[in-house]
């Protein structure tokens, strides 16, 4: 009979684990010799020891679940140095649970994969142990030194649920990232806030200038009250720049929908100028055109203009970055598409580590490229 390609594969897939067993066997054996100081039967003037039998142990691998002997000494203990003691998987094989992880399996999701991949389910509770070392990339971020200025700092928050004190609660995430004089953006920060008010952003904010945080000339945000509140007590030598998209939207709150689409356009043509004073120039005629119609949309825009327009102070070149800090915006979509896959957190650790190891994987493209030329800035400060 004729095998299937089927047949072929199970073949191949026994076969390789069949390798990996004797291979790893082998170097159980020898480390087990090292450990005696002689081979099995073998009469050596430098024996330290003798065999004292052996116990069965199985292993998850790359290629599947394989049974191996572990042999003991008298006095010395088991050859589990190859292994590792207590370990059940491959270091491979806890990388890839954590990889899919991070990209959006959920430990429910995991176990039926790792069966069809490896042969042996590996269960939510194994999932939530091994996904725990991401504690080292939180651990890692938040003791980087930040050697360099930081010229331009971007801050924002999204929102994930999480359990604390036995209900699940609306927690919310901070993130922090900035533009030193290479032009190259970089993480700076992530933390769990109970709510995004003066507090938790002090706390974040000095938590950067206790590792190094200097030179910040401007601050993009939203204009929410404990940011800025913040800001101004721990960095108050820094410009706040409102984030004029937010601005916008805040605008168009007041406007009826069926209006929204023109006012928008309005709003680009006052926020969005050319100069300064062809801003203010703008926000004259939109003042005039639309007060009495609209006139809560008028004082939101007309409140928010100042703070909205700080960045006409800095090179021209740099003001379509500067302006908003939408550069947060696809890091907040990526966080929210896997945070949706696991629900409500069981606490906000968990979700410090997850979103932590979501925002590293995602800003990883930034040192690709130049995000911004800061010789501009250096050559508008000489001049």
């Amino acid at each position: 009979m004729i095998p299937t390609q089927e047949d072929f594969q199970l073949d191949l897939a026994a076969r390789c684990r069949e390798a990996v067993q004797r291979t790893m066997q082998l170097v159980l054996d020898e480390e087990l010799a090292r450990l005696v100081g002689a081979g099995p039967y073998q009469r050596s003037g430098e024996r330290v020891d003798v065999r004292n039998g052996t116990y069965a142990r199985r292993i998850v691998t790359t290629t599947g679940e394989v049974g191996v002997r572990v042999g003991r000494t008298r006095a010395g203990g088991s050859a589990t140095k190859p292994l590792g003691r207590y370990r059940r998987r491959q270091q491979q094989v806890d990388d890839t649970i954590t990889e899919a992880y991070v990209r959006g399996a959920s430990t429910r999701d995991i176990a039926p994969i790792t069966e069809a991949l490896l042969g042996k389910r590996v269960e939510r509770s194994t999932v939530s142990r091994v996904t725990r070392k991401l504690a080292d990339e939180v651990e890692a971020l938040r003791r980087e030194r930040l050697t360099d200025p930081i010229t331009y700092l971007y801050l924002d928050a999204t929102f994930v649920d999480a359990r604390w004190a036995r209900t699940v609660e609306n927690v919310a995430a901070l993130v922090a990232y900035g533009v030193g004089p290479d032009g190259h953006r970089r993480l700076l920060a992530v933390h769990i806030g109970t709510q995004e008010a003066e507090a938790s952003w002090a706390g974040l904010l000095k938590e950067l200038v206790s590792r190094g945080l200097m030179g910040v000339q401007l601050i993009i945000a939203d204009a929410h009250a404990g940011l800025l509140l913040a800001a101004r007590k721990v960095l108050p030598e820094a410009r706040l720049q409102r984030c004029t998209v937010h601005l916008m939207r805040n605008v168009l709150a007041h406007v009826p929908r069926r209006h929204q689409k023109r006012l928008a356009r309005e709003l680009v043509g006052v926020l969005h100028a050319a100069s300064l004073a062809t801003a203010k120039t703008a926000l004259r005629s939109f003042r005039d055109r639309f007060a009495t119609q609209f006139p809560e949309a008028v004082a939101c825009l007309a409140d928010g203009f100042d703070a909205a327009t700080e960045y006409f102070a800095f090179p021209a070149a740099h003001w379509l970055r500067i302006r908003s800090n939408n550069g947060l915006e696809r890091l907040h979509g990526e966080i929210k598409r896997r945070t949706r896959a696991v629900g409500a957190f069981p606490d906000r650790a968990s979700a410090l580590r997850l979103i932590t190891a979501v925002a590293r994987q995602a800003v990883s493209i930034w040192s690709d490229r130049v995000y911004l030329d800061m010789t501009l800035l250096a050559n508008r400060v000489a001049a």
